[in-house]
């Protein structure tokens, strides 16, 4: 039996990069000798994350539709759709993969439609809970749909659909790390209540501006933060805690590369509400405050933090009222030990801890299924 050949494809945001990354270690996991390729976007964050996680990345020139859609710009986007696809078909003919998995984000698109016309099996994965544009225009095309919530048959087939979860970074699970050590690396001090603040791979604008608008409140409290402020946001914040003069009870980064050692010094995460983050801390059994961005497609990250918030697994903060609620209620809940308890407990609950495992077995099915062909 010839070596298992997988293509997958997607990216632009960590919250694509990944679950695609620990969906392809899991394949290596089950099959040693698997050949991955991944297919990504120029430009975008998937060209250097990629690499660094072990896998080689071809990239094209694909790029996401201006809104509103009749802007004069998006022929120039289609162009680049139709360039894009011409090359995934050029790399698939070479590569040859017996399946191609599809993530989400731009690149997937072009990919996966021009596997699919190639007659290669596809597999996507639905990080949300509301169904992202790629993945639904893909739905009728895919042999398997792996999703993370429920009630996802309203927008794919029903009998193509399996509940998974979402894959997370298998390096956030490290049972030998202790709070202790963890704190100290942030130079705090492990017998205070410490918040995580992070805004996802790229940082987020609101979460930043919340801390800096609460300085003063921060300091004068006895909860301590962990705050990555995304490498865009850095300098800016750089330059007004060095005018302000930056409160000690505050560690601050653009990006913080061992997330593991953060959460573990974290008593309550405070984050946007992507996929992959809420994935995590359900797997941490971590309570958060969830602010959902408002600039994503069909408000997919309010619909994420819903289906949290309903089950008291975290608190839901509008982003319209987050520089004003989102602080104060942070140090209000880092001192309410009883209910942080009782939200890392429902988060927990909620957790799908093997998904890698689970759509690694499903991308190997389909694969020996068309060789078996």
């Amino acid at each position: 039996m010839e070596a298992l050949r997988v293509i997958i494809s997607g990216g632009g945001t960590g919250g694509h990069i990944f679950p695609a990354v620990s969906i392809a270690n899991a394949i290596r996991g089950q099959e040693a000798g698997a050949e991955i390729l991944f297919v990504g976007a120029e430009g975008r964050m998937e060209m250097q994350r990629v690499p660094a996680a072990g896998y080689n990345i071809v990239g094209l020139p694909v790029r996401g539709l201006l809104r509103p859609l009749w802007r004069p710009g998006n022929v120039r986007v289609l162009m680049d759709f139709l360039r894009s696809k011409k090359m995934a078909k050029d790399t698939i003919l070479q590569f040859r993969p017996h399946v191609a998995v599809g993530v989400g984000g731009y690149a997937s698109s072009a990919t996966l439609n021009a596997a699919y016309e190639l007659g290669v099996p596809l597999l996507i994965q639905e990080q949300n809970s509301y169904a992202g544009l790629t993945n639904k225009s893909l739905a009728k095309k895919a042999d398997k749909i792996c999703v993370a919530y429920e009630g996802m048959e309203r927008f794919f087939p029903r009998e193509r659909i399996l509940l998974t979860g979402n894959p997370v970074r298998q390096d956030l699970l490290n049972p030998t790390l202790t709070k202790t050590e963890s704190s100290a690396i942030f130079r705090l001090d492990p017998e205070l209540p410490t918040v995580l603040v992070f805004g996802g791979s790229l940082g987020a604008r609101t979460l930043n501006e919340s801390v800096m608008q609460n300085l003063d409140l921060i300091e004068g409290s006895n909860v301590q933060f962990i705050w990555q402020t995304g490498a865009h946001y850095f300098e800016a914040v750089r330059q007004k805690l060095s005018e302000r003069g930056k409160p000690r009870n505050i560690f601050v980064a653009d990006f913080i590369t061992r997330m593991e050692q953060a959460y573990k010094a974290a008593d309550l995460v405070v984050s946007r509400a992507g996929a992959s983050s809420i994935s995590e801390l359900c797997l941490l059994g971590k309570p958060g405050i969830l602010v959902p961005s408002p600039n994503v497609a069909e408000d997919h990250q309010t619909h994420n933090a819903m289906a949290l918030a309903r089950s008291d697994a975290a608190v839901l903060i509008k982003d319209t009222e987050a520089l004003r609620q989102l602080i104060p209620a942070a140090l209000s809940l880092a001192n309410d030990k009883e209910r942080l308890r009782r939200l890392g407990e429902n988060a927990n609950k909620l957790a799908f801890k093997d998904a890698a495992a689970v759509i690694a077995a499903e991308v190997i099915k389909l694969a020996r299924r068309k060789e078996r062909k």
